[in-house]
């Protein structure tokens, strides 16, 4: 029998729904026939938690290392202080500095190759800021851990696959932040994720303008001839295919996301509204361009319903399922690279080459 993949969860904010949708995740049994869970995070909180949601099924096996970990059980790490107080709802520094805490000994371990893939609980992008912690979110915080150039904050779900330019970046500085060099970095790194990571052979892109009707033809902002454009040009020089630049709300609107494999939208919440609108509470956060795999599901701690039992554990349920999938698809792409002649990728979306103006 192979052996399954061991996949590290940090727990997040304790006072937000994250140990809720973690632990209502790994009731159902059956996950564990595809993975070994290991929490990082506190037993004391965990049981907490578990009593205050009443899911008496899960049964904890605490160790100290990810070799001590059981195959056939929930296993937790303790990373925090046990003095640590849980005040449902509420933003403390105590809870920021029980994320970090979770955060860096899950990710010194998917350093060393302890676990095979990280899904994060949701954290509070304020109270996790201290000497230690000086980033806008996990993405640029893994993006720095690990040293690449490059990541891509990519929501994905069954119905599109959405990636943006801009993460966490004020409406005010985008015209400045869109160059060409990072819109064609995230051309492909998207590009190669949509390879290596979903196992698609030839994936095609949708890239969306930033301006109203993608700038029509400069009337309403220039970026789009001056920096998508070219990036996209650039792009198609190394076999890319990447189209656009699309308008938002036509491109979405029309349902022409169906016939892309992958968009690349140009900030935040151009790309995200319509992902959530869509996916509702189904999507996962999954950061591309790492040499490690890392999901988490698409919301926040939401404090306002911390402890009621009314939170939805499907997102972070198909984050596990998807930082699966993808540890998969990686072992079959390098296979597939070492014997191209064995190649049996997908093809990409049915969609023709020629695009339909969505600017009229």
């Amino acid at each position: 029998m192979s052996k399954k993949t061991t996949i590290g969860i940090s727990h997040g904010d304790i006072n937000g729904i994250s140990y809720e949708v973690i632990l209502k995740s790994l009731e159902d049994n059956r996950l564990l026939d595809l993975c070994t869970p290991i929490i990082y995070g506190s037993p004391k909180v965990a049981a907490y938690h578990k009593k205050a949601l009443d899911l008496e099924e899960i049964n904890f096996n605490t160790i100290r290392t990810p070799g001590e970990a059981s195959n056939s059980r929930v296993n937790i790490i303790n990373c925090i202080d046990e003095n640590i107080r849980v005040e449902l709802g509420k933003s403390t520094s105590q809870a920021g500095e029980s994320s970090f805490l979770a955060l860096k000994a899950a990710v010194d371990d998917l350093k060393k190759e302890n676990i095979d893939a990280l899904v994060t609980g949701p954290i509070n992008k304020q109270n996790i800021q201290s000497d230690h912690f000086r980033y806008s979110g996990h993405t640029e915080y893994l993006k720095d851990i690990f040293g690449v150039e490059d990541v891509l904050m990519l929501m994905v779900s069954e119905y599109m696959k959405v990636g943006v330019v801009a993460g966490h970046v004020p409406i005010a500085k985008l015209s400045e932040y869109i160059t060409i060099q990072r819109v064609l970095s995230k051309i492909r790194t998207l590009n190669q994720s949509l390879q290596k990571d979903f196992s698609i052979r030839k994936p095609k892109i949708a890239v969306i303008g930033l301006n109203p009707h993608a700038g029509d033809e400069g009337l309403l902002g220039d970026e789009e001839q001056k920096v998508i454009i070219p990036a996209i040009n650039e792009a198609k020089k190394f076999n890319t295919l990447a189209f656009g630049p699309f308008p938002a709300d036509g491109f979405f609107g029309s349902g022409a996301f169906t016939k892309y494999d992958g968009i690349l939208a140009m900030y935040h919440d151009q790309g995200l509204i319509p992902f959530k609108t869509i996916s509702k509470d189904e999507g996962v956060n999954y950061t591309a361009g790492l040499p490690v795999v890392r999901t988490s599901p698409a919301h926040g701690t939401a404090y306002e319903i911390a402890g009621k039992n009314e939170a939805s554990h499907s997102s972070f349920r198909n984050a596990i399922y998807l930082a699966i999938d993808i540890i998969k698809n990686r072992k079959l792409y390098d296979e597939m690279n070492a014997n191209p002649l064995n190649s049996t990728y997908s093809s990409g979306s049915d969609q023709d080459d020629d695009i339909r103006d969505l600017g009229e």
